[in-house]
This record gives C-alpha cells, sequence and structure tokens, in this order.
C-alpha cells in the first residue's frame, strides 16, 4: 500500500528527510532547498521504475531540518555513511584504502589508522594515506617500524625489551642516546610516508650502509640491511598513493542507461594517468552526479582541479564545500578542447564499451555471480498466480539487455493440472514454452527464472530435461531474495544494492504483474 503523502506536514525548509520502511528501518535519505516541494514529486505519476520501487517500500518520513541548502548538503552525506540505506549511493571501493598514522606520543608509534563509519579517524597524531590492496600490514609490521627503528610496545618500559636485542630499536626507553635519535627517525620516516624523494635518499644511504658493513665483515649486520631493501623495494612497487601534493587533477565521466549511472574516473599523477575505477548506481531520488562527486571526496583526497564530462548540479555549491574541506580552492571544469578533453573522451568511450558489452551494468555482474558462460541478454521470467481452484494462470516476462520486451510477454491457462500443485503448474508451463520454441526454432533464453524457491526450481529443470535443453535456470525466492540454482544445496543471497539483484526483482515483479492481471480478467469473464 503506497504511503499516504497528505496525512504528514512537510516544512518548506532546507533540511533532509529520511524514508522508513514498516520495520522502521532508513532505506533512502535525501536532501532538499524546500523539502515539501521535493518530497511531494515522489509521489507523482510517471517515475522510473526503480524510484516508484523506493515509494511503495516507504511506511514514514523522518524530517531534519537545516539553517540553509550546504548544510543540508554536509548532514546528508554524513548519515548516508552512518546508516546506510538501500537506495542511497554507497562507494563499496571506500574498503580497500587503509590510512596509517603517527602518534603524537613523546616516542611515537607507527599504527593503523582507524575510522568511523562516518568516515573520521580515531586517535591523535599524523595521517597518512590513503594505501591500497592491504599493503599497509606490509609497511607497519614488516618494513617501515624495522626500518627506521619505530617503537612498537604500547606502553614505554623502562628496560629495554627483546625488539632493541633483535636490532628493530634503539631503546629510547633507557638510552640518552637512542632518545636524540628517535626525532630523526620518526621525521625520515614521514618523508618516505609522503613518498617525497627523501625515499631514494634514504635507500641510498642504506646501500652505503650495506657496502661499509660487507667491507667490514660484519656479513649479519649486511644481509639485515639487505632484507630492508628488498623491503622498501617492495614498498615502492606495492605502495600506491591516490593523490601527491602535485597531482592536481582527476578527471570524471558518466553515463546513463536503464536508469543506471555508470561513473569512470581517472587519476592523474604528473601527467600520467596511475588509477582507474569504474561506480554504479541507481538513479533513484537525489542519487545524482553532484551527489556522488561529494560523496566520493569524503573519503578521498581532494585535487585543486576536478575535470568532469558534464557540469554536476549544484557546481558553485559542490566546489565551496569541497574547497572549505581541502583548505584550498578547488575547480570543476568540463574541458572543451586540448589534452584534457581527449582524457574525457577516453573515459566516455570506456564507458560506452560497458554499456556496450553487456547492455547493462547488472548483467556482466549476474554473470559473474551465476558463473554464467554468456552475459544474460535475454531473460525469460515465469510465475503461478493462484485464486482458488478455478483461476490458476501462468505468466512469463522476457527481458532484453535488462529491459522489458513487452511483446515478449506470455501468459498461459493451466490444462493439465487440477488443484493448486505450483510446481506441477510451473513445470507444466515451462515444458509448454520450451517445446513451442523448439518446434518454431526460435531463439532461446540465455537465463530462465523461476519464482519461487527450490521446489520451484526442480521442477523447471524437470522439464527442461525432459526438453533436452541444458539452458541456465534459477529461481528467486521472493521473502529473503534467495538465488537457488541448480546441483548447488545452498542458495546465493545477492547484496540488496547489487544491480544484477535489482534486475531479476524487475523481471519477477512484471511477471507477477502481468499474471495477475490475466487472473483478475479471467474471473471478471466468469462473473459476467
Amino acid at each position: 500500500m503506497t504511503f499516504d503523502i497528505s496525512k504528514i506536514r512537510i516544512p518548506p525548509s532546507p533540511g533532509i528527510y529520511l524514508m522508513k520502511n514498516s520495520d522502521q528501518k532508513i532505506i533512502y535519505i535525501g536532501k532538499a532547498k524546500n523539502l515539501k516541494n521535493r518530497v511531494k514529486s515522489y509521489f507523482l505519476k510517471n517515475q522510473n521504475y526503480k524510484t516508484t520501487k523506493l515509494v511503495e517500500n516507504i511506511s514514514d518520513i523522518e524530517f531534519v531540518l537545516t539553517d540553509n541548502e550546504s548544510e543540508a548538503f554536509l548532514l546528508e552525506s554524513n548519515m548516508i555513511k552512518k546508516y546506510r540505506p538501500q537506495y542511497n549511493i554507497e562507494l563499496k571501493d571506500q574498503q580497500r584504502y587503509t590510512y596509517l598514522r603517527i602518534s603524537n606520543e613523546k616516542y611515537p608509534r607507527l599504527l593503523v589508522a582507524r575510522r568511523t563509519r562516518e568516515g573520521k579517524f580515531l586517535g591523535k597524531g599524523k595521517f597518512f594515506g590513503p594505501f591500497t590492496q592491504g599493503s599497509s600490514k606490509l609497511l607497519t609490521i614488516g618494513t617501515l617500524r624495522k626500518s627506521f627503528q619505530i617503537r612498537i610496545c604500547t606502553q614505554l618500559p623502562k628496560k629495554v625489551c627483546l625488539e632493541y636485542h633483535l636490532g628493530n630499536c634503539e631503546g629510547p626507553c633507557e638510552f640518552k642516546d637512542a632518545q636524540k635519535q628517535y626525532p630523526k627517525h620518526v621525521a625520515a620516516l614521514e618523508e618516505v610516508l609522503k613518498g617525497k624523494n627523501q625515499t631514494k635518499i634514504f635507500i641510498q644511504k642504506l646501500k652505503d650502509e650495506m657496502k661499509h658493513a660487507a667491507n667490514l665483515q660484519q656479513y649479519e649486520r649486511a644481509k639485515d640491511i639487505r632484507d630492508t631493501l628488498i623491503r622498501l623495494g617492495s614498498l615502492q612497487t606495492k605502495q600506491k598513493m591516490e593523490y601527491v601534493d602535485n597531482s592536481d587533477e582527476e578527471y570524471f565521466g558518466i553515463g546513463e542507461q536503464d536508469q543506471t549511472a555508470t561513473v569512470m574516473n581517472f587519476r592523474m599523477i604528473n601527467g600520467v594517468i596511475r588509477d582507474s575505477d569504474k561506480f554504479f548506481f541507481d538513479l533513484v531520488g537525489d542519487n545524482t552526479f553532484s551527489n556522488f562527486i561529494f560523496q566520493y571526496y569524503s573519503t578521498h583526497k581532494i585535487p585543486k582541479v576536478i575535470l568532469v564530462s558534464e557540469f554536476p548540479g549544484n557546481q558553485k555549491l559542490l566546489e565551496s564545500l569541497l574547497s572549505d574541506q581541502a583548505g584550498f580552492q578547488v575547480q570543476i571544469l568540463c574541458p572543451t578542447r586540448g589534452k584534457r578533453k581527449e582524457i574525457i573522451n577516453l573515459i566516455l568511450k570506456n564507458i560506452q564499451l560497458i554499456h556496450n558489452a553487456g547492455g547493462d551494468p547488472g548483467l556482466i555482474e549476474l554473470q559473474e555471480i551465476l558463473n554464467l558462460s554468456t552475459i544474460p541478454k535475454i531473460i525469460e521470467c515465469f510465475d503461478i498466480s493462484n485464486h482458488g481452484e478455478d483461476f490458476a494462470v501462468g505468466s512469463m516476462s522476457r527481458f532484453v539487455d535488462g529491459k522489458p520486451d513487452k511483446s515478449g510477454y506470455r501468459k498461459f491457462k493451466i490444462k493439465t493440472i487440477s488443484g493448486r500443485d505450483d510446481f506441477a503448474m510451473i513445470g507444466e508451463i515451462i515444458k509448454r514454452r520450451y517445446f513451442r520454441l523448439l518446434e518454431e526454432n526460435s531463439i532461446l533464453p540465455d537465463l530462465i527464472v523461476i519464482d519461487g524457491g527450490k521446489g520451484q526450481l526442480n521442477s523447471a529443470l524437470k522439464s527442461l530435461q525432459s526438453l533436452g535443453l541444458k539452458t541456465n535456470c534459477i529461481s528467486l525466492a521472493k521473502e529473503n531474495e534467495e538465488v537457488f540454482i541448480a546441483k548447488q544445496k545452498n542458495p546465493i543471497i545477492i547484496p540488496k544494492n547489487k544491480q544484477s539483484l535489482k534486475i531479476l526483482q524487475y523481471a519477477r515483479d512484471e511477471t507477477h504483474r502481468f499474471g495477475v492481471a490475466y487472473n483478475r480478467a479471467l474471473r471478471k469473464k466468469q462473473l459476467k
């Protein structure tokens, strides 16, 4: 039942709105300059499918007022990180990045920096990063602490510990010389973490020390230095800084297809493309390019220049917020010529390649999750609609490239099954559908989806087997959105924010709607 928007009072003020489902769980958070106008717009007719599904799940709406649009922007971003609503943009890649912290103790330690869900750092000191691909453990434990003689003890002891005797720490807890040298070690460590030329100087110094130790026949010492150099070499290749001080530009391109936005970015360091990412999000409510950029830079270093394929909404406001966050002036530009335009065109070319490959990013994702040999460009979904023993019908929706192909929808009167045996009915309509396609030599689907659980799936598989078909077939159980596949006992649970699940849900909902409409038409005809 759709939420009655007329029953609540909506203030015509700036702020954020929190949409909740029947369990009072927040499913979407948005912002607005005028809450009344924005929230009411969701309940107008002719919304896209994904917005319609959001509205169908709303049971309550809560409002938080702010003084202006800027405050609403910031509050929305923080609340999204805190509650992670189902329909909002969530950047999954954020979890790949790790930061390091040098504590502000008398003799600082090097630690992995911890963050809250809102992205704030815990603890005091200096922070470095982000680092990718789990390299932080290599840096902290395997390399930097030993290389720079950084202590690991949580509390400074009165006497030197095992780390001193192993040569990993000079013992500032006991020796005055070590206490004098310690700030120099920390300063050198900071330079390396910043990625400056000090790294090269430090490596050369170690090479000289190794050579000197070898000349003095101190082979154990030379071996230790050699091991340190190997680890530092690994550091240079695996430590991938997302941003350094002289990296002034980051590029973004956006393409939209089938109610989904695809964003791709290039990070430039000294004029060279050093990293790239792809992101997908539903075009629901306030899920816009502008919101994406702000969410992205809430956990990534901000460059001085952001280059885009099209200007985001609220460009000036976005520039102001990012400038305040970065501590320097940030520009958002849309290049029209030159090298910058060529890079943007390259990004858009890549996005087009993604779209052409599968028609919908979720189809590629579905192929990977279900381990299919091909992208499921043609999907046919089946359901049984029961209303008493006399009114049982079958329905089928057909999706091509992730979109409904309504001319391909089919409805079935149940002919061979009496009573309310859903399993047998599924078996009947599957057999009838694909026997006919085989007779007509028509194109078979890449994926068959059954609305139901393991029982419905097994019945469909038996019918396919009797026809000699090995077409990919799965079932989708509505209660917990479990995906059952052949020859696998446990179902697959696809996260709710995945595009692949949304395609399956869309196909299932369309099949159900089509079947219910046919069932209702038959009952009306009978009554007349």
